[in-house]
């Protein structure tokens, strides 16, 4: 029991520590955005876009519903933190099953203080979610190729299928299972009842495959993986630390000792390695053709590594336990000590409490050497952007009524994930809400409804994405076209602050000289500036 429930509680502890990080970067928003809509608003924006995270969307529309108020970001990273626990829990499990305690206690630790899966532990997405899926459907084949239980390949299927249809890419799990087998060496019988379960799981994926195929264009901005990309995983996979990641892949190494049992033994080596090694390398290899492969999206597979290093670190503990008997039997110890370790010559270690221990202390070792990465993590801004910190900043600068442009439209992101902050304002382009429109950030006007909504306005304010500030830059749409030229032809830069990929910039008309209404102002026709009457600045943030 204890085996199971410690590593759970450290990744409990872990996943808790810093949840509230002070704002949600754009992966985030989309998901509380969307879980806050009606199911047939949520069913209508999948036939356009995101369908691969559907049913999480559901889910977390269940989720967010339990809170009547404004549900916020813990509520929203809950999911992730009990799933990284469960994830836990189901590593030391497999490691126990198939090893021994003390095998599983060490590679639960090991999985809840690997910072990778910390980081995705307290996101707001499916990743924690998928790789709790597969760990469980991983103990379920299992115990179906032991024959335990008579629905082993039902549960087994239908907890896979489940998996894939939070993340379709669950689905090389299968690749894993199936060597897993192979290692085996598993009899006809277990192969035709995972073959159809398999073939359940990916008959069943086939509506969502045509689906986001179709969608394809949402990973566009994906490049191909090379040996760099491959040796990131690795570490990441280990720990990103030097010390810890070459002491982890000693002992990972040396956990491959024992790969291959006995014909029909499924042994805890033959399912980590496949795990660990095959969904990665398969993804990879598939996105030289199709760029696919990010690091979340094989999030699962990590699983295999801390019960690979977990089993070395156990074959080192039998040597070191039977070096203890042998010593014990120079030092003149009785005969049965003797007939002890003969009987151990296997590689079976003896059972020794304070080898457990020394485990222990030595993963709580490598803990404190990655405490400053976890940490890092933690902090706000760390993800690729921080909409909290911009919405902050757009209440401090925006008065009710100011004209607001996004450029391009999914720079809306911070306003559809803290609305409250944007109060009073005008979003010009805007045509049709998100929600209405089954679109992830609304519907926008063509470009002449957009001129005429600028026409009388003295000054907007952009909300901009900051690689739509390189020179050069071209944005495909038509109304995206207009915001540049209008903003470009009609106004001047008057103030801009830059938080992390986002630019917030004060546009405002040019002076009129001579003009009447400069006479009676006396300020040359100029709006005056919202900083009591500063020069134009660039802020960057603090």
């Amino acid at each position: 029991m204890l085996t199971v429930a410690v590593p759970a509680a450290v990744m409990l502890a872990v996943g808790l520590w810093g949840l509230h990080r002070g704002g949600m970067w754009r992966d985030e928003a989309v998901t509380y955005q969307v879980a806050r809509r009606t199911v047939p608003q949520i069913w209508r924006l999948l036939h356009g876009v995101d369908a691969v995270h559907g049913l999480y969307y559901l889910l977390m529309h269940v989720v967010l519903a339990c809170d009547p108020g404004h549900p916020g970001e813990v509520v929203l990273r809950l999911p992730s933190v009990c799933a990284a626990a469960g994830t836990a829990a189901l590593v030391a499990a497999l490691g126990a099953r198939l090893a021994r305690p003390r095998v599983g206690l060490w590679a639960g630790l090991l999985y809840a203080v690997t910072p990778l899966v910390g980081h995705y532990a307290q996101e707001g997405r499916s990743y924690a979610l998928v790789a709790a899926g597969a760990t469980g459907a991983t103990l379920l084949l299992v115990r179906a190729v032991r024959g335990e239980g008579r629905r082993a390949w039902i549960w087994y299927g239908t907890v896979l299928g489940v998996t894939c249809w939070l993340h379709e890419f669950a689905v090389l799990l299968l690749l894993a299972h199936a060597g897993t087998l192979a290692l085996s060496r598993s009899s006809g019988r277990v192969w035709r009842g995972w073959c159809c379960a398999a073939g359940g799981v990916a008959l069943s994926l086939l509506p969502m495959v045509v689906v986001s195929h179709g969608q394809s264009a949402q990973v566009a901005w994906l490049r191909e993986p090379d040996v760099e990309t491959a040796q990131e995983l690795l570490r990441q996979y280990l720990g990103p630390t030097d010390g810890v990641y070459w002491a982890c892949l000693a002992l990972g190494l040396l956990g491959l000792t024992r790969l291959v049992g006995r014909r029909g033994e499924v042994t805890l080596a033959a399912v980590a390695l496949p795990l660990a090694v095959l969904p990665p390398v398969a993804l990879m290899l598939a996105s030289q053709l199709t760029p696919l492969y990010v690091d979340r999206y094989v999030l699962y597979a990590l699983a295999g590594a801390p019960l690979l290093v977990a089993l070395g670190a156990d074959r080192v503990a039998g040597m070191l336990g039977r070096l203890r008997l042998r010593l014990r039997l120079r030092l003149g110890l009785r005969l049965r000590l003797r007939l002890r370790l003969r009987s151990r010559a296997t590689a079976t270690a003896p059972r020794w409490p304070a080898l457990t221990l020394a485990g222990v202390l030595a993963i709580a070792l490598a803990f404190t050497h990655q405490v400053p990465l976890l940490r890092t993590d933690r902090v706000p801004g760390t993800r690729p952007d921080d909409l909290g910190a911009i919405a902050a900043a757009v209440a401090r600068a925006l008065r009710p009524g100011d004209p607001v442009l996004f450029l391009p439209a999914h720079a809306r992101g911070a306003e559809l994930a803290y609305p409250a902050d944007f109060k009073g304002t005008r979003d010009v382009a805007l045509a049709e809400p998100g929600a209405q429109s089954g679109t992830l950030y609304g519907r926008e006007v063509k470009e002449g409804v957009l001129r005429r909504r600028l026409a009388g306005a003295d000054e907007v304010w952009a909300v901009m994405e900051k690689y739509a500030l390189v020179r050069g830059y071209r944005p495909r749409l038509g109304t995206e076209r207009a915001k540049f030229a209008v903003l470009n032809q009609q106004f001047v830069l008057r103030q801009e602050m830059v938080i992390d990929r986002i630019a917030l910039r004060l546009y405002v008309r040019p002076i009129r000289v001579g003009s009447a209404e400069s006479a009676v102002r006396g300020d040359g026709g100029r709006p005056r500036p919202r900083d009591g009457g500063r020069a134009s600045t660039t802020v960057p943030r603090p």
